[in-house]
């Protein structure tokens, strides 16, 4: 097994993106990029925050008591903001996530906090969506899971094919979600229609 190598500094990827300015044409000694070089590494310390977080530990605080609650529970519209692992460009949308609780339930907002954790990272949709589902089904071992993402990449709209407006749809689905017609389905009208 090899070794991990170390993070570059602050200074390194600044320097990185200085390359990055030069190799585009420009000058990063003019004015209005002076301060781009830090300001791109502040922002990809953002944007690529969820290498520093294990998504699975937003799950493991959940509540026994739910009164009986034995029906699905599902979160729509959690923003989605990710990179093509392919070309560093953005994918922009949204996610559902939905679970049919076994015995215990967890707090809503660890839901989009999953899906924020496997987003900010080096993505493609696919891998995305089956890990924000199959963590669920890790810690929370639910009946069923259920994950829909629907988003847009910039690397099919602003360059390559050039297809503004496409999106792409992906879902992963587990337990009684996937095996169960009626479970199923009332997953994806829900996913659909949040307010029915």
């Amino acid at each position: 097994m090899s070794e991990k190598k170390a993070k570059p500094t602050q200074a390194e990827a600044e320097a990185a993106v200085r390359t990055l300015i030069e190799w585009a044409g420009d000058d990063p000694d003019r004015e209005g990029l002076l301060e781009t070089p830090a300001r791109v590494a502040r922002a990809y310390a953002e944007l690529f925050a969820g290498y520093e977080a294990d998504p699975k530990e937003y799950l493991e605080r959940t509540f026994d008591e739910v009164g009986g609650y034995d029906e699905l529970v599902i979160l729509t519209e959690i923003p989605v903001v990710s990179f093509c692992e392919h070309h560093m460009l953005p994918f922009l949308g949204k996610a559902a996530v939905g679970y049919l609780p076994s015995n215990r339930v967890v707090g809503i907002s660890k839901l989009a906090r999953v899906v924020h954790g496997f987003a900010r990272r080096l993505q493609i949709q696919e891998k995305l969506t089956a890990q924000i589902a199959e963590a669920i089904q890790d810690i929370l071992n639910p009946r069923g899971v259920g994950v829909v993402i629907v988003s847009e990449h910039s690397c099919m709209t602003m360059r390559g094919v050039n297809t503004p407006g496409s999106r792409l749809t992906t879902s992963h689905l587990l337990g009684v979600v996937r095996d169960d017609p009626r479970t199923r389905q009332e997953f994806f009208d829900l996913t659909r229609n949040p307010t029915r």
